[in-house]
């Protein structure tokens, strides 16, 4: 149960809801246990006619009659009073089921990249779906019966221990062997939940991946080594499923055998007792056989609700995971940050944590408010890494990085990224409109906003060209688009915020050369005053940039502009006369 003492703040929260619950159910369960004292009284009048005790008939119907308008009358109002605790209770299950998916949710958007590096998209969507699933049935039916079968216990028992107390523990003889049998089953159950539960996760992690990557599968005409994959998998979560079951199907067998026992009891004490006249009528014993048998349920239930926690705790702990994971990236002030543009590296370095990959080593620069810094280099050079520095994605491992002639981490987090506008090199687009992909970099963009944009951009021409037009729906991950209408898109959607840093990671690697020369023309007439970093593999791309730095391997291998460096022997010389000569 240490996994969900996390939950115990949501009692706080709605307390209200389930003190609520709780006093209904007593009420509930009050008239619901007065139903065979009216069966009783009505056995009894019919014995004591028998017995010549009552010689008037009418006196009889006229009782028996009675009570069974009391019987009716309570079993309405019980049943009225379990209607507003279910409400009550389900309900409260519902809405911590809301708060807690959103507070997992807000946690996976805090988490800092390297936590997405270490987790797969499959298990994050499964802990907050069908993990916060289990638990809601911990808040819901798990706790309304428990409450419920709490108060009928008390309330039964109390009235049954004031009408015979030997009659009542020999009826509850059975209930010891019912607790040890609970016990040991709940510890495989609780084994067995965590494994079903990560299988569950390894599903559904092989199946987005699958689908996200089908058009590779299909490239390569694996469909059958995927789905033999997956069922291969699925028969091994299959197993642990029917492991689980098999434990959990012995609760009700059990519950039905202690039952009938009890009843035995009944019926056989009570019996001796009444012809030794230890008991003064027969209507007692029926009223303690309708006693054992109201209890059947809530003492059934009690392996079903162990079970439901038991799933809840494996699940819970599995969240609990990732809410106690802090990210990597922490705001250290709530004061917002006015930022102008000025990016000072000072002898920065950085290794990812999970390769151990030092991917900058050492690299110091400058860019000026509103100049336009060009990044060139190999691949894996480091160059997508600084860009991932300056939105604060990561950290540091060594050196500072200044914006404003002010540590990187002394500002606003929030401050830092609205400020810049930024195109990644995969354009990842949204499954929305093509309008909406471009209003997520300003969501009160105006239509006139989003044209021009677009323009900017040199994709208004290929959007109104669609049936649709920016109403057109993108499919998931752009994939109803061309690799050079994401790019543009994604250019799009960084220009119409007006941020003061533009960032354009290799953006433009989709397009061709007339389209590059006029998406540049374009972004340079905008960026006008605006701090600009763009990196790519052309010369074509960066040649009219103020400054121009060369990385290789993480280092900084040549600085200056386009003119200083294609005069220079190195490497941006060589990349200049290769794409040169490819061009004629």
């Amino acid at each position: 149960m240490k996994a969900l003492q996390y939950l115990n703040k949501y009692f706080v929260t709605y307390k209200y809801r389930l003190i609520f619950g709780i006093v209904i159910t007593i009420f509930s369960k009050i008239l619901a246990v007065q139903i065979p004292s009216f069966i009783k009284n009505s056995l009894n009048v019919v014995e004591d006619y028998n017995k010549g005790l009552i010689t008037d008939l009418v006196i009889v119907k006229s009782t028996l009659l009675d009570n069974i308008l009391w019987i009716i009358g309570a079993a309405l109002l019980s049943g009225f009073f379990t209607f507003l605790m279910r409400q009550t209770l389900i309900v409260m299950s519902r809405l911590i089921e809301f708060d807690l998916k959103n507070e997992i949710f807000r946690q996976y958007e805090n988490l800092s990249l390297g936590f997405y590096k270490k987790n797969r998209t499959g298990d994050l969507m499964n802990r907050i779906s069908e993990d916060v699933g289990k638990v809601r049935m911990y808040f819901g039916p798990a706790i309304m019966y428990t409450i419920n079968m709490l108060m009928l216990f008390t309330v039964a028992l109390t009235k049954m221990i004031s009408i015979d107390a030997t009659l009542t523990m020999y009826t509850l003889l059975p209930l010891p062997i019912l607790s040890i049998s609970i016990y040991l089953l709940s510890k495989i159950i609780h084994k067995r939940s965590t494994l079903v539960q990560q299988y569950l996760s390894k599903l559904t992690t092989l199946a987005q991946e699958t689908f996200s990557g089908i058009h590779v599968i299909k490239a390569y005409a694996i469909e059958n080594q995927s789905v033999t994959n997956f069922d291969a998998l699925a028969v091994e979560s299959k197993e642990k499923n029917i492991s689980l079951y098999k434990a959990q199907a012995l609760f009700f067998p059990l519950m039905i055998l202690l039952i009938g026992i009890s009843n035995i009891l009944v019926i056989y004490i009570g019996g001796m007792r009444y012809i030794n006249g230890q008991i003064a009528n027969i209507g007692i014993v029926a009223e303690f056989i309708i006693y054992v048998n109201m209890l059947t349920w809530p003492v059934a239930v009690v392996g079903w609700v162990t079970s439901i926690i038991q799933q809840a705790e494996a699940s819970q702990k599995r969240i609990n995971e990732f809410l106690e994971e802090e990210s990597g990236i922490q705001n250290t002030t709530n004061t917002p940050t006015e930022i102008h543009g000025k990016i000072t590296f000072n002898e920065v370095s950085f290794t990812y944590e999970d390769t151990n990959i030092e991917a900058l080593k050492k690299v110091s620069f400058t860019i000026e408010r509103g100049k336009t810094l060009a990044i060139l280099g190999k691949t894996g050079s480091g160059k997508s890494t600084i860009v991932n520095l300056i939105s604060r994605l990561y950290d540091v491992t060594g050196g500072d990085i200044l914006i404003d002639d002010k540590p990187i981490k002394k500002i606003h987090l929030k401050s830092l990224r609205e400020a810049i506008g930024f195109v990644p090199q995969d354009g990842f687009l949204f499954s929305e409109t093509i309008k909406d992909n471009i209003r997520f970099g300003k969501h009160d963009a105006t239509d006139i906003e989003v044209e021009n944009a677009a323009k900017n951009a040199y994709i208004h021409h290929n959007i109104v060209g669609f049936t649709d037009g920016y109403q057109t729906m993108v499919g998931e991950r752009g994939v109803t688009l061309s690799g050079g209408q994401k790019q543009r898109v994604s250019i799009a959607r960084a220009i119409i915020g007006s941020p003061n840093i533009l960032v354009f990671d290799d953006c433009l690697s989709a397009v061709d050369t007339e389209t590059e020369e006029i998406i540049l023309t374009n972004l340079k007439k905008i960026s006008e005053g605006v701090t600009t970093i763009i990196i790519s593999h052309r010369v074509s791309s960066v040649k009219n940039a103020d400054a121009i730095i060369v990385l290789d391997e993480g280092k900084l291998i040549q600085a200056g502009t386009h003119k200083e460096l294609k005069n220079t022997k190195g490497y941006y010389r060589e990349i200049y006369n290769q794409q040169l000569s490819e061009m004629n």
